[in-house]
């Protein structure tokens, strides 16, 4: 028996871990003040996309056990920001039973009075009840997960606080401020996965984003339908779902990715015609991919 679920997750958690060794090593070693702000600027977006495979594994954990899983999650946690269980609480049984009802989901991006929120503020918001929020779904829901959620960031906090006990500039610098920044970019590319689609049909729900380089960054996060219409699906599997359902969700649901693969692009939204989401489908099916 491996050690993994899925053979395609050893490449990313290798890369995962050389990161967080990167981090360690200019938290170590940096002596200089503007190390530790150069890295921080340059891993904004990387850490970006890491949180996307953190998300992926707290639908679809990528180990067998629970030791090395929730020594992943500390990694994730200093990357991201989104400690072990969190986005579970908040996102797997809380915003995937709720994305099509405003009133209860986990990341609804409608205010109260029905009018839509602005990126800023629904990046803000999201991010600042994320924890508030997963903290009261294991509370009504799910008393296990609760625990886990609690005693890891217990762990986390104090994991950090012998970092800034040791050497509080590089700390802020290598994992608090990205811990905090990662937080607020995932949730405000969250906000152009389903913002103003209200319907009750899973093919309607979402955008999509095609782009292979943003695929292979986020690990499929662009073929958001099939994601939500089977949550517990790996990663790896969901073009092959987004195939077989292409032809049913509309042409206006397909997106340009965001940063840095658009940059210099004139177009925010890409609609792909009848014929080629047909073409698409078919080149997928016939493929097998």
């Amino acid at each position: 028996m491996t050690l993994f679920r899925h053979p395609e997750d050893r490449i990313p958690v290798l890369l995962f871990a050389c990161v967080f060794a990167l981090d360690l090593t200019v938290y170590f070693t940096a002596q200089s003040w503007w190390l530790p702000l150069l890295w921080f600027g340059v891993m904004i977006i990387p850490k970006g996309w890491i949180s996307a495979w953190n998300h992926h594994h707290q639908h679809l954990t990528m180990f067998r056990h629970a030791v090395p899983n929730r020594l992943l999650e500390i990694i994730f946690g200093f990357q991201t920001g989104v400690t072990s269980h969190t986005w579970f609480l908040h996102h797997v049984v809380g915003h995937h039973l709720n994305y099509m009802d405003q009133e209860k989901d986990e990341s609804t991006w409608k205010r109260p009075d029905g009018t839509t929120m602005g990126e800023v503020e629904y990046a803000l918001k999201t991010a600042l009840t994320a924890y508030p929020r997963a903290y009261s779904v294991g509370r009504e829901r799910h008393p296990k997960a609760l625990r886990i959620f609690l005693s890891m960031i217990a762990v986390q906090v104090a994991l950090l606080g012998v970092l800034f006990w040791h050497n509080a500039y590089n700390a802020l610098f290598v994992f608090l401020l990205p811990m905090c920044v990662s937080i607020y970019v995932t949730s405000w590319a969250t906000y152009f996965h389903h913002v103003g689609l209200e319907t009750k049909k899973h093919q309607e729900a979402s955008y999509n984003i095609l782009h292979a380089g943003y695929n292979l960054m986020t690990g499929n996060l662009g073929y958001h339908t099939a994601h939500h219409t089977k949550q517990g699906l790996h990663w790896s599997k969901l073009p092959q779902l987004h195939a077989q359902m292409a032809r049913d969700i509309p042409a206006n649901l397909y997106r340009q990715p965001g940063i840095p693969f658009v940059w210099g692009a004139s177009e925010a939204k890409l609609e792909l015609s009848v014929e080629e989401i047909e073409a698409l489908a078919t080149q997928r099916t016939a493929a097998g991919t």
